[in-house]
C-alpha cells in the first residue's frame, strides 16, 4: 500500500510541476500551491514518499492551488494508485466549498478528473490545467437557466442570416417568398431539429453535460449543429467551440455551413488552416486525425480552450485512440451519430468479427455520452424522415447473375483442379471471396451494363443520374471505373473522354478533393449536354468507403452495392447516401428554365444490389442472435496450390456470366427491416412478461393496458414509447395500447392501417344501414372516409357552412352533390353514434 501510495505522490507532483504549479518561491513568482491554507509545503514533505500522504492527524491532506492573488482556486484531492478518485468526490467538495475554491481535481496519479463546481460533473482529464489555464476558465461563467430560456423557434439560424428578414418586401409578398429565400439562402429549422435543440435545453437544465444526437443521414445534423452552437454562444454557456470530424472533406462541408449560416455573429475557421490565429475564431473545425498526429491536441490546446466539443459521426470520430483527443477537453460534449444502435446486439468470443467491434463502438459511444439505457438525448430515425416528407426510401434492384447466385448460394461456387502431384483439390468460394480470391471478370461486366442500362436519368439532361458505386476494394474499383468508362465511350460517343466514371479511393491522388468536387458538381469538369445547368462530367464516382459516412450529395439518384456487406451499420450508412431529396432547378443558370423546372424534384433513387445484401438484412440476419465467426474450412486452399507457371492467390473463372434474377422493389413506408427492429424488440419482451400474460388470458385488458403504460413504457434500456412504436410499425394513424397487446398475443393478425380501418368502419355502416342506393356506394364511402378522417370537413358539415367546400382540396361541393341527399346528415350521424374518432387521427 505504501509503494502505491507512495507512486501516485511523485506522480500527482511532476504533473503539478509540468503544468506550472509552484511549491517554492521561483523567477515565475511566490509558491502558489499550499497543504493547508496560507501553509506552503515544505522540502520534508516532498520527499517524504514514503509516509502515507492521504492521512494525517486532522484526516485528509488536500493539495490547495492558489491564483495570482494567494486566494483558494483548486482544491486536489490525490488518492493512492489503487483507488478510485471519485470516491473522494463529496469530501473535496465540501472542502472545495470551506476554502471558497470553484475547481477540484481529483487524482490517483494515472487517473484525473477536473471538476468546475459551477458545471456539471467532473470531467476526465490527461493533464493538469496550467495556472493561466483555469484563470482564464475561471473568468467564463455558464448558466443553464439562461440557456435553457433561451428562445429557439424555426428562425433562429435566419436570424443570425438577415436579422430584419421578416420586415424585407420579398418575405412579406407570399408570392415572392420562396425566390427571396432562396436568393439570401435563409435556412429555416424544421420541427424536429427545433426539438433536437429543445432537448439540450432541457438536458442542461438539469445538470446534464453531454447529449447524444441519433440522426439519420439527410435530416440536417449540421444545420441542427449551427443551431446549438450559436444557443451556446449566445447564451454565455461557451466562449469556443470544437467541432471535431474522421475525414478532410467533412471538414471542410462543415466550415463552409457554418461559415454560411453563422458568419453574421461567429467567425469559424479549419485548424489546419489557421493554426497561429484559431483563438480569435468561436468555432474550430479539425480532424480527430490531425490533432493525434503526435499527440498535437496536448502541445497545441489547453483542456480548457474549448468549452463545447462537437464529435461529428460520433461512434467513429471517439472511436480508439480519437477518444483521447474528445476526452481531452473539459466542458459540455455532444456527439451526432446517423447510425442506430438498436440491432446490435451481444455477442460473444467474436473478438475479430468486425461486426463485434462495430457493436462495442455503439455500445460505447452511448455510454461515453451519458445514455447508458441506450436512449439518446434525442432521435429521428430513417422512418420519421420518410413519414415526415423529409427523406426517400429506395427503390431496390435486386439483380444476381448465375455466379453470383452459386457464390450466394449455401453450398457456394464449387471448383475442383488438380495440384502438382495429381491430387484432386476441392473448394468452395463464398460472397466474401469475391474479388478477394475469386475473379469473375465477366461478372464485373454484368454489373456495370446492368447498372447503366436500369440507373435513372438526370431529369434535366436525360444523361445517367449522378450515382455511387461501392467495391469490394481498391483494385476492384479500379476495374469497375476501367469497364464503366469504356461501355460509356459506347453508349454516349465522344461526350466523356473517360470522365464518365472515376476511382474515388485512398490510393487515387487528392481523392478527398474528388469528393467535393463531386458534390459541387465539378468533378471532371461541367456536363456537356446543357451549358446552363452545373452539374458534374462526371457521373459514377467507383470508391470502397471514403463516400459513406457524413458525406452530403443530394442529388445522388443510383447506388450500386457491387459488394457484399455483413455490417448492418456499413448497410444503413451506404444506403443513407441517397435518402436526401433535391430540387434540380437549384442547379439551372437560365432564370427562364430554372422557373420552368420548379416542380422537378428527386423522389427516388435507386440501389442497385448485386449480393443480395437488402435481402440478408430483411431475412436472414440474425439480429438477436450472438455473431459468430465462420468456423476456419477443413479444406485445402487453392491459393497454397502452385501449378506450373503460376502461383495462385485465388480462382479466375473464364466462364461467361449473365444476370439470373432481377426484382425491384420501391421500399415502402414501413421501411427495410434494418428500421423495424425496434418494434420487435418491444413485442418480444411484453411477451415473456408472464404478469402481462396472466392478464391477457383472462381478457383483463384495463388492467393490461395499465400494466404497459406505468411498468413499460419509459423504462431505462429501452424506453418504448406509444408514439415511438406507432413510428416503427409504419402506422399512418394513431394507436392504442389494447392494439399493441392484442398483436403481440396473436389476438390481432396484424395492426391496419387508417385505409383498412376505413374500411372495415364502412361495410359495418352498410351492414346496419343498408342503403337503398347501390349506385352511389363510391360517392358515400368518400364522404364517409372524409368525415371520419379530417377535422376541416367534419366542421364544414357540423357547422352547416358547406360553401367552404367550394374551396376544400379533400372534399369538395361536386363530391358533397354526388351523396345521396338523405345520407348528407345521416353518415354524420352514424359516425357520431358508432364510430370512434381516435384512431383516425394522424
Amino acid at each position: 500500500m505504501k509503494a502505491k501510495e507512495a507512486s501516485a505522490r511523485i506522480k500527482i507532483n511532476r504533473l503539478l510541476e509540468a503544468s506550472g504549479w509552484r511549491f517554492f518561491d521561483d523567477d515565475s513568482g511566490p509558491a502558489n500551491i499550499v497543504l493547508e491554507p496560507n501553509t506552503k509545503i515544505t522540502e520534508k514533505q516532498i520527499d517524504g514518499l514514503g509516509e502515507d500522504f492521504e492521512t494525517v492527524k486532522n484526516g485528509y491532506i488536500d493539495f490547495l492551488l492558489l491564483d495570482r492573488g494567494g486566494r483558494p482556486l483548486i482544491v486536489l484531492e490525490a488518492k493512492s494508485e489503487d483507488k478510485n478518485p471519485l470516491s473522494a468526490k463529496e469530501q473535496a467538495r465540501r472542502y472545495a466549498r470551506e476554502q471558497d475554491a470553484r475547481f477540484v481535481i481529483l487524482s490517483n496519479g494515472n487517473v484525473h478528473y477536473l471538476w468546475d463546481l459551477k458545471q456539471g460533473n467532473p470531467s476526465l482529464i490527461t493533464k493538469f490545467p496550467s495556472p493561466d489555464d483555469i484563470k482564464d476558465h475561471e473568468a467564463f461563467q455558464p448558466d443553464a437557466d439562461r440557456l435553457a430560456n433561451e428562445v429557439v423557434d424555426k428562425d433562429y439560424i435566419a436570424l443570425t442570416q438577415m436579422p430584419a428578414y421578416a420586415s424585407e418586401a420579398g418575405w412579406k409578398n407570399e408570392e415572392e417568398r420562396p425566390s427571396f429565400l432562396d436568393k439570401n439562402k435563409l435556412r429555416f429549422l424544421r420541427e424536429y431539429q427545433k426539438r433536437a435543440v429543445q432537448s439540450v435545453q432541457r438536458a442542461a437544465k438539469k445538470g446534464a453535460a453531454r447529449f447524444l444526437f441519433e440522426m439519420a443521414t439527410g435530416t440536417g445534423k449540421t444545420l441542427t449543429s449551427a443551431a446549438l452552437i450559436k444557443l451556446f454562444l449566445k447564451t454565455g454557456n461557451a466562449r469556443r467551440v470544437l467541432f471535431l470530424v474522421d475525414r478532410i472533406e467533412l471538414e471542410i462541408q462543415a466550415d463552409k455551413a457554418f461559415k454560411a449560416l453563422l458568419k453574421n455573429d461567429f467567425t469559424s475557421v479549419i485548424y489546419k488552416a489557421q493554426k497561429d490565429d484559431w483563438r480569435k475564431a468561436d468555432i474550430v473545425v479539425t480532424t480527430v486525425q490531425s490533432l493525434l498526429f503526435n499527440d498535437k491536441f496536448r502541445r497545441a490546446f489547453a483542456p480548457t480552450d474549448f468549452d463545447l466539443v462537437i464529435s461529428d459521426e460520433a461512434h467513429r470520430s471517439i472511436g480508439g485512440n480519437a477518444r483521447a483527443v474528445f476526452e481531452y477537453f473539459v466542458g459540455y460534449k455532444l456527439g451526432l451519430t446517423a447510425t442506430p444502435k438498436d440491432y446490435l446486439k451481444l455477442s460473444k468470443g467474436a473478438a475479430r468479427d468486425p461486426r463485434e467491434t462495430e457493436r462495442r463502438m455503439m455500445l460505447d459511444t452511448y455510454r461515453i455520452f451519458g445514455c447508458e439505457s441506450g436512449e439518446p438525448t434525442f432521435r429521428y430515425s430513417l422512418l420519421d424522415g420518410v413519414r415526415d416528407g423529409f427523406l426517400i426510401n429506395p427503390y431496390v434492384v435486386d439483380a444476381r447473375t448465375e455466379i453470383t447466385t452459386q457464390l450466394l448460394s449455401n453450398e457456394g461456387f464449387v471448383v475442383e483442379t488438380t495440384d502438382e502431384n495429381g491430387v484432386e483439390v476441392k473448394e468452395a468460394f463464398g460472397g466474401r471471396d469475391f474479388e478477394k480470391r475469386f475473379f469473375a471478370e465477366a461478372t464485373n461486366e454484368v454489373f456495370c451494363q446492368t447498372f447503366l442500362k436500369h440507373g435513372l436519368r438526370d431529369p434535366v439532361t436525360g444523361e445517367f443520374g449522378k450515382a455511387i458505386v461501392f467495391a469490394v476494394s481498391q483494385n476492384h474499383a479500379a476495374k469497375l471505373t476501367q469497364i464503366l468508362n469504356v461501355m460509356a465511350a459506347v453508349m454516349w460517343p465522344g461526350k466523356y473522354q473517360s470522365d464518365f466514371a472515376s476511382q474515388v479511393t485512398s490510393e487515387v491522388m487528392n481523392a478527398q478533393n474528388m469528393t467535393v468536387q463531386f458534390a459541387n458538381n465539378n468533378l471532371g469538369g461541367r456536363s456537356p449536354f446543357d451549358e446552363s445547368y452545373v452539374t458534374s462530367k462526371t457521373r459514377v464516382c467507383v470508391t470502397v468507403g471514403m463516400m459513406t459516412t457524413g458525406y452530403d450529395c443530394p442529388d445522388i439518384l443510383n447506388l450500386a452495392l457491387m459488394r457484399p456487406i455483413f455490417s448492418p451499420s456499413e448497410f444503413v450508412q451506404m444506403k443513407g447516401r441517397g435518402t436526401r431529396k433535391h430540387r434540380f432547378a437549384d442547379e439551372m443558370r437560365d432564370p427562364a428554365r430554372k422557373a420552368e423546372l420548379a416542380d422537378v424534384e428527386k423522389t427516388q433513387f435507386r440501389l442497385f444490389d448485386f449480393f443480395a445484401n437488402c435481402e440478408f438484412f430483411e431475412e436472414r440476419f440474425n439480429y438477436d442472435g450472438e455473431l459468430k465467426l465462420p468456423k476456419p474450412s477443413a479444406q485445402p486452399l487453392l491459393s497454397h496450390v502452385e501449378s506450373p507457371g503460376r502461383t495462385f492467390d485465388g480462382f479466375e473463372t473464364p466462364q461467361p456470366d449473365a444476370i439470373a434474377l432481377q426484382t425491384e422493389q420501391q421500399i415502402g413506408a414501413e421501411g427495410m427491416r434494418v428500421d423495424r427492429e425496434f418494434f420487435q424488440k418491444f413485442e418480444s419482451a411484453i411477451r415473456e412478461d408472464a404478469a402481462l400474460a396472466e392478464m391477457v388470458e383472462q381478457q383483463n385488458w384495463e388492467a393490461a393496458v395499465r400494466h404497459i403504460v406505468e411498468d413499460v413504457f419509459d423504462k431505462p434500456n429501452e424506453f418504448f414509447s406509444l408514439e415511438k412504436l406507432r413510428r416503427a410499425a409504419g402506422l399512418d394513424r394513431r394507436l392504442s395500447v389494447r392494439e399493441l397487446i392484442e398483436k403481440a398475443f396473436g389476438h390481432i393478425p396484424k395492426l391496419r392501417t387508417r385505409a383498412e380501418l376505413i374500411d372495415d368502419e364502412f361495410q359495418k355502416f352498410l351492414l346496419d344501414q343498408k342503403p337503398e342506393q347501390a349506385d352511389r356506394i363510391a360517392q358515400m364511402r368518400y364522404y364517409f372516409a372524409a368525415y371520419l378522417t379530417d377535422a376541416n370537413v367534419r366542421r364544414i358539415i357540423d357547422e352547416g357552412s358547406v360553401a367552404d367546400l367550394n374551396v376544400n382540396p379533400v372534399f369538395s361541393m361536386a363530391d358533397l352533390k354526388a351523396v345521396p341527399k338523405e345520407w348528407v346528415r345521416g353518415i354524420p350521424e352514424y359516425v357520431k353514434d358508432y364510430v370512434s374518432l381516435n384512431p383516425f387521427l394522424p
